[in-house]
């Protein structure tokens, strides 16, 4: 008896680090044999470019609001958590200790990722700088985009995953590439509030400006609570091409969409990190270069989920672009499924893993809900 699988078309919209995860988990699944391109306007190779958002994000594990309000977003980043720390030992993640310091009172029984992290400790009244009220300390991860993105990348293509440079703007256009029987996953970050056919206008962004800086002298990361649009932190990385990286950050302005670079905020910035870190004024140090990335934010938080669209596109506008073939009868009886996975804003890197297996789950029913039919 044959035990040759039969491969099922995938195409993955968009190459950020959810799109890159998704792909790589959906290449090594060992119950279903895919074949897989990832179409994005953006690769990894173009770090520069400030119309994405993975190559500018912190890329680090740390405490956000949405875990301990939503169980399903809490699983998604103990997944992602436990993921890269087991990968530490590549040199891909780094172990980082970290300092969290807030103007409230707290107690660690009330912290919901006091069992996520590794080795958490209140801090001393004598190790909380003013003017802080507390401070907790423990192990997290961090990882450099500039080198964990190109080698997801790589790992792809060693497992035969096509990359192809496109600028979607209107899932019409990709009817041909999914095919009859293919299925699309929507990874395309903001770029779902405009492409037609998707149009989520909920998504919005949330404006961040860092500074990338080499610091040897710097060992441990900190974070302080935010309560404006100003945040602090500071987020060493892992690098063997550049080493003794780390990202000072930041702001957090929802619905700015401006992407200039504001050297008076950077400044604050500097300021801020220098105060919990005097090594950043030393003569080892310096500064790398100025970021300003969008976080792609959702106002009813991360879409996961299956929609079946038909296609060719209808819609109440009656002005979707032509794709340059012609529509018939048979074509608007066709539905294609599409897995949406964007809107994660500030923690696209560590709910990757979570919700890449989410993901993977539901294109995996697809496929058998295919085979039965």
């Amino acid at each position: 008896m044959s035990t040759t699988k039969t491969e099922q078309s995938l195409v993955v919209l968009g190459a950020g680090v959810l799109g890159l995860t998704i792909a790589y988990l959906a290449a090594l699944a060992d119950d279903v044999s895919f074949n897989i391109k990832v179409i994005a306007r953006d690769l990894p190779e173009d770090m520069d470019s400030q119309a994405w958002t993975s190559p500018y994000a912190g890329a680090n594990w740390s405490p956000m609001e949405l875990g301990g309000r939503d169980e399903r977003v809490r699983h998604w980043e103990e997944k992602t958590f436990n993921k890269l720390w087991d990968m530490i030992p590549t040199g891909l993640v780094k172990r980082l200790p970290t300092r969290f310091y807030t103007a409230r009172t707290i107690n660690i029984s009330d912290l919901w990722w006091k069992d996520l992290v590794q080795n958490i400790r209140m801090l001393s009244p004598s190790d909380v700088p003013e003017p802080f009220k507390a401070g907790v300390a423990f192990d997290t991860v961090s990882v450099n985009p500039a080198e964990y993105l190109p080698w997801l990348q790589s790992e792809l293509t060693s497992c035969g995953v096509t990359f192809e440079r496109r600028n979607v703007r209107s899932l019409d256009e990709l009817k041909s590439l999914v095919g009859p029987d293919g299925i699309l996953v929507n990874a395309s970050s903001l770029g779902s509030r405009s492409i037609i056919g998707v149009e989520d206008t909920k998504l919005y962004p949330i404006r961040g400006q860092t500074i990338l800086v080499h610091a040897p002298g710097l060992q441990e990361s900190v974070i302080v609570e935010a309560e404006t649009e100003e945040s602090t932190y500071i987020i060493p990385r892992p690098g063997k091409g550049q080493p003794d990286t780390a990202i000072l950050g930041g702001t957090f302005q929802q619905r700015n969409w401006d992407t200039s670079l504001d050297m008076q905020i950077a400044r604050g910035i500097f300021d801020r990190c220098a105060a919990l870190a005097p090594c950043l004024k030393s003569a080892e140090s310096r500064i790398l270069k100025h970021n300003v990335g969008l976080r792609p934010a959702r106002e009813e938080g991360p879409r996961v989920e299956l929609e079946r669209i038909a296609l060719p596109l209808q819609s109440t506008h009656d002005l979707v672009p032509w794709n340059g073939s012609p529509a018939s009868s048979c074509d608007r009886e066709q539905a294609m499924p599409v897995v949406h996975a964007y809107g994660f804003g500030p923690a696209g890197y560590q709910r990757s893993w979570g919700a890449a297996e989410e993901v993977l789950e539901l294109l995996k029913a697809q496929v058998a809900l295919k085979q039965n039919i």
